[in-house]
Parts: C-alpha cells; structure tokens; sequence
C-alpha cells in the first residue's frame, strides 16, 4: 500500500541539536511538533504508540504511585479525569476499567477479571497494536512484547517465580518460556537478539547497565526495521522510539542520554545517504 512520504519532515529530524549537558531537549515538544505534520492515519499510529506509556500511568494512578511517564497522549490532569469518566481513552482501555470496576456486570463476561489489571491491559494493548493498520507498529508491538517477555521469563527464573505469573499474551514464545528449561529457552533460532539478552541480564550485571543494554537493542532493532526506508512514516515512528530511548537515559544517567541523543543525531545527518536515497526515487 502505498505511503505518504514525508520528505521535509524526516529531512529536518537532524537539524535538532542540544548543547553538551543536552539542556533544552524536550522529547514531548519534538513528539508534537512531528505529530502537527503527520496525515490522520499516520497520526492514529503515533497515538497507539505512546498509548503504552497511557497504560504505564493507568496502572500507576491505580496503585498509588507518583510517578507519571509524562510521554503519553494524557496530561496527569487529563488522564485522572479519563479514568473517572472515559471518553478520549482508546475503547479497550475504557472497556478494562469498567469491567474491573464493576466483574460482576454481564456486560464484561468476556472479560476474565481474575487476571491481574496489569497483565490483562499490556495483553489488550498487543491485541490491538497487532489489529493496527501500521505495518511498522505491528512488527514493533511484537518485538517489544517478545523482548519484555523474555526478559521477565530470565528474571523469574532465577528468582523461582512461575514464568506463566510475568509473561503477556499467548504464542510460541509464550509457550518456550513456560515450557523450556534451556538456558535460551529453545528460541535461539526464533529470537536473533536472545543471546544480548541474557548476556545483558547476567548476574554480574548491575540494574543500570542491564537497562541500557536492553534499550541498546531495542535501538538497533529500530534501525534494522528502517534499514531500507528513508521518508516514510516507518522512519518517523522509529525516529520517535529513539527520541523516548533518549527522554528516558537523559533521566536514568544523563551521561547515556547525551551519549544516545549524539548517536540519534548522527545517524540522521547523513546529507548524502538522504539525497541519495531521494534519487532513487
């Protein structure tokens, strides 16, 4: 199917630039000012993208926690208001939060509110990232799921939790996690970024450098998927995974996030492999 290509758009994502201690970048302005450019579709896409983080404050704002991911859709504000009374939130969202509000209504009898929240709302979140209409989030939803229940399935193991307890969905990864006691689980062949994995998880591993490693392959997986694209909203959105990979270290270790965001820059001030890229056209 053919797609829109954003030609000014991805050309300017380099001329973005921060001072050595990256004071002034501001992954929510960068998110908006993309997101004014973007055709309707592509926007829908953006959305569900940074839906997830909607999903990381919903679980927070029910447990009590302070903290708030300030990259989703929803302000605090705006949110706590969402969850009193939805009618923004994406419909699988407002459907959750009744059907947990209220697991006895007949209503939500397809809905299995056993499960914890947490788990049944990631699970409704890949659902629907695989029901999108963007290739591009599709294969990145899948990643992401794969990658996170991995690393949850490794943890688990070795603290003797039941893998079933940490994973999401149901596929055959799933199922190698639950069933395998092979140290990759037997998805060596499936999985080509296992083995960074457990090398990034190792026990000698401090908590830090484990995140960074894991948000390095995510980084790289990113560029793979785009290897190929130049102006498309494929490279946008893969832009916007790096721009949140980026938001999070410039808060973790600030050392990292400019070391990241120099790496982001880098990789899009190739004038001539864009201008190429243009001639081929």
């Amino acid at each position: 199917m053919f797609q829109k290509q954003y030609y000014t758009l991805v050309a300017g994502l380099r001329e973005w630039a921060l001072d050595a201690d990256t004071k002034g970048f501001d992954a929510r302005e960068i998110i908006s000012e993309i997101a004014e450019q973007l055709t309707d579709k592509d926007l829908r896409a953006v959305r569900l993208l940074y839906t997830f983080y909607d999903i990381e404050n919903i679980i927070g704002m029910r447990s009590g926690r302070s903290r708030f991911v300030t990259l989703g859709n929803f302000s605090a504000e705006e949110l706590a208001a969402e969850m009193e009374r939805p009618e923004e939130l994406p419909a699988f969202i407002q459907r959750l939060l009744a059907a947990y509000a209220r697991p006895d209504d007949v209503e939500y009898d397809d809905i299995d509110c056993s499960v914890p929240f947490e788990k049944a709302i990631f699970e409704a979140y890949y659902v629907e990232c695989a029901r999108s209409s963007s290739g591009f989030l599709r294969e990145w939803a899948e990643f992401d799921k794969a990658l996170r229940n991995v690393s949850a399935a490794i943890t688990a193991r070795r603290l003797d939790i039941p893998v079933a307890e940490v994973v999401v969905g149901d596929d055959e990864i799933i199922a190698g996690l639950t069933k395998s006691s092979a140290v990759d689980f037997g998805l060596k062949g499936e999985l080509p970024w296992i083995d960074s994995l457990l090398s990034a998880l190792a026990d000698d591993v401090n908590m830090l450098d484990k995140e960074h490693r894991i948000d390095q392959i995510r980084w790289e997986h990113t560029e793979e998927m785009t290897a190929f694209d130049y102006f498309n909203i494929d490279v946008v959105l893969a832009y916007l995974i790096r721009i949140n990979l980026v938001h999070r270290w410039c808060a973790l270790d600030v050392e990292r996030g400019r070391e990241m965001y120099k790496k982001l820059v880098g990789g899009l001030s190739a004038r001539e492999q864009i201008e190429n890229a243009a001639k081929t056209e």
